[in-house]
Order: structure tokens, then sequence, then C-alpha cells
């Protein structure tokens, strides 16, 4: 099942950044599911007005259900964040997250619900990028589907960039992975290929020992058996399948280049 099933499945009366009361009504639930009460109670978040609805969800929430509840908060957001919401943007959003068409409707009453709270966005970064702090792939992928958002009605305006660039810190994503989430912009001259320093997120100048450590770093990152491992939604395994492809044909031409 995907994790728009899981969602809309276990949480589908979670209102996304509304009455903390319902915030609070869904992490009890699953709480007590799981046998976790007495911790909720010892720690004192019993005051839910004390936490943002993304912290309470990051704490009792399975994690795939998490994953969409800030997924769908951060989009929407920004959807939101330089004015009215376009279709655009929400097929962008449909189609970058892969909703499928079963799920639609709920996932939709859910996107709305989180365009019209008026909760900060940055919580839900915050807490997304700790709770996948062991998989920043997953997370570089997330701000690209966002970037593939902000440009669905034309070209992305600063507003829509500082959001972006928050979203980024709260991920904990370095430079190199910023540039390959926007796209990139260094190509090869002449051809259409991608530059493969650019895929490893590395300056043509680094040494030998350097590219190879890159390539290493992102393949253990993005790796689909290791994702699957970690929990991590199957849409975005199956993502991650392309990019190791991607990964593994930068590393071969600069190989080749170098004569490695």
């Amino acid at each position: 099942m995907s994790y728009w099933g899981k969602l809309v499945g276990g949480m589908a009366g979670f209102a996304m950044g509304g009455p903390v009361g319902a915030v609070m009504g869904a992490a009890l639930g699953h709480a007590a599911d799981t046998g976790a009460v007495p911790n909720f109670r010892a720690r004192g978040l019993l005051n839910a007005a004390r936490f943002h609805p993304a912290r309470i969800a990051a704490l009792f929430a399975p994690r795939e259900q998490f994953f969409a509840m800030a997924v769908v908060s951060l989009s929407a957001k920004l959807a939101k964040c330089d004015g009215p919401v376009s279709r655009a943007e929400i097929d962008a959003f449909k189609r970058h997250f892969r909703v499928p068409p079963e799920n639609a409707r709920e996932v939709g009453r859910l996107f709305d619900q989180a365009r019209e709270a008026s909760d900060s966005f940055e919580p839900y970064a915050t807490q997304l990028g700790d709770s996948f702090a062991d998989n920043r792939g997953v997370l570089e992928d997330v701000l690209a589907g966002l970037f593939g958002i902000a440009r669905a009605d034309g070209a992305v305006n600063q507003t829509e960039l500082d959001f972006l660039a928050r979203c980024a810190r709260g991920f904990g994503l370095s430079g190199a992975a910023w540039e390959r989430a926007r796209g990139g912009t260094s190509r090869v001259q002449a051809s259409d290929a991608p530059d493969p320093y650019a895929v490893l997120g590395i300056p043509r100048a680094a040494s030998d020992e350097a590219v190879r450590a890159a390539w290493k770093q992102l393949m253990r990152d993005n790796h689909p058996d290791g994702l699957a491992a970690k929990g991590v939604p199957p849409e975005f395994i199956a993502r991650a399948t392309d990019k190791v492809a991607n990964i593994n044909a930068a590393w071969d031409r600069i190989k080749r280049e170098r004569g490695l």
C-alpha cells in the first residue's frame, strides 16, 4: 500500500494544522494502539497548546503517515505563499508526489485543510528533516518535487525561493543537494547529457578520491534496498531506482574521462 493509502485509511480525520484538539486526538489514538499512552503523559505532552501539530504528528504518527502529512502541508503552503493556488500547482503536486486516483479526493481534502491553516510550514520541514536524517536522498526528492510545484505556474519567484530555501535548511540539505533539486545549472556544452560532476554534486577540480567518495555516499543514500529497510515509502523507492542509474552513469563517465 502506498503512503497515501495509509494516510487516508488511518488518519482521514487528521486536520492538517487545524485545531490542536484534532491533532491530539489522532496522536492519542495511535499512542493507545501502540501502548505509548503512559509515555505520552509522562513527557508532559497532554498540554497540546505548547506544540506545533507537526511535532505531535512526528512523535506519534507512523513514519509513513507523518511523511505524507508533511508533504501535503509543505506542498499546499508553498502553492499558497505567493498568491491564490492555481490548478497547475495542484496538478503538479499530484504528479510529483504520485497521488493515486483512488485517493485523490481524500488527499485533496487534506491539501485544502493544510492550505487554509494558519500554522507555520517550517516545523513540518524541520520535523521531516529530523525523521529522515538517515536518508537525505528522500529529502532531496521532496525538495525537487516542491520545486516542480513552484515552477508549475511560471518562473520561480523570490517568495517561492525563500520558502524553498527555508525547507532545504529544515531538511538539513547541502548546497549540492539544493542545486540538484532545483534542476542544476551546470551542463556539458554541446550535449544534452547532464554534467556528471553536477550529478555527483562535486566540482570538476575534485580529486579522484573525492569523486569516488561522493559516488559511494550517494549510492548509500539512494540505494533502493537500503531505503526499503528504512521504511521509505514505495513511491520514493521507485524514484530512487532511476536516481541510482543516473549516479552510476555519471560515475562511469568520470571514470572513462579520468582513466580510472
